[in-house]
């Protein structure tokens, strides 16, 4: 059997719990019997009413820590290696055993983000999961968010193999900035060309699934110009998704400038989505709820919390 659930309770414990039923709950917990490998993980929903049957969605951790970096990512730092399929197959059994009144095969939308703590594409152990997934949750929708990692040609070509057996598979590239020099400070990690997404991403994608996302993070610190992006990247292959710069440690330290309160950004906001649109790219605005910055569900806040703070 590929995950043993044998170990469960010996050498796994769940730290914390925070946040709202109604919107997100982040789990932070611990493994191989050792505080110091730390995995955050959310239960969400839709925002409207609640309601898990309409839309539920599972973010996991791939790492512990992150080998990236990212300057406005507090998930960085402490870097420990990659998490096994079963460990990552845990915290999706976690939440969904939180729930015994609810089955995720009868929900609208169900999707499980590889998304929290870790880059998905510096861990072949995703790909199993993704692979199960399939078998267990057939109405699933896997949603991998990466950086483009460069030299991880073979994983990729794997993910398109594993996407048709799915009604979608997701793929968010997190580019975040326009200013090539700027994106290689952001996140110094070896990352592909833009040329090299944009070739990538129109084989990725399939006519009546959703288009591969480019992320791009909103704030006056980090350029953004839609005109840059349209010199590589076809409106009809691509979807543009915007999202304020989260409130994170990691930010403040840099001295990037993000949104500080409930509609900070809606202005930038609104003057981009509009230059995209004229462009002729989808757009997505991911401002989410303010609430969630309360609560800390940005990726690796309560891990690093944790590593400042004894909240065991």
């Amino acid at each position: 059997m590929l995950f043993s659930i044998e170990q469960e309770g010996k050498d796994r414990r769940i730290v914390l719990k925070t946040g709202r039923p109604d919107l997100a709950e982040v789990y932070l917990a611990y493994m191989r019997g050792d505080r110091k490998y730390l995995v955050e993980f959310v239960d969400a929903c839709a925002v409207a009413g609640g309601d898990r049957r309409e839309k539920w969605v599972i973010i996991i951790s791939t790492q512990f820590g992150c080998p990236a970096g990212c300057l406005m990512c507090d998930a960085g730092g402490g870097y420990l290696g990659d998490l096994t399929a079963d460990e990552m197959l845990w915290q999706i059994r976690t939440v969904v055993e939180a729930h015994p009144e609810l089955d995720p095969r009868t929900c609208r939308k169900f999707k499980v983000q590889f998304a929290r703590m870790g880059e998905p594409s510096l861990n072949d152990a995703v790909l199993e999961v993704i692979r199960w997934l399939g078998k267990e949750y057939p109405n699933c929708i896997p949603c991998v968010a990466t950086l483009a990692v460069a030299g991880r040609e073979a994983w990729f070509r794997e993910l398109l193999d594993l996407r048709e057996g799915f009604r979608d598979l997701q793929l968010q590239f997190s580019v975040n900035t326009t200013d090539a020099a700027l994106r290689d400070e952001l996140m110094p990690i070896g990352k592909m060309s833009f040329d090299r997404i944009a070739r990538y991403g129109e084989t990725f994608y399939r006519p009546g699934s959703r288009k591969p996302s480019l992320n791009f993070a909103v704030s006056d610190s980090l350029p953004l110009d839609p005109a840059v992006v349209a010199r590589t990247f076809d409106p009809d292959r691509f979807v543009i998704k915007l999202t304020p710069l989260n409130p994170t440690r990691s930010a403040r330290d840099n001295a990037l400038v993000s949104l500080d309160g409930p509609g900070g950004d809606a202005s930038l906001l609104d003057i981009r989505t509009e230059q995209f649109r004229a462009l002729g790219y989808e757009v997505v605005c991911s401002i989410g709820d303010w609430e969630e910055n309360r609560i800390g569900s940005n990726c690796g806040q309560l891990a690093a919390r944790s590593a400042r703070e004894d909240i065991s």
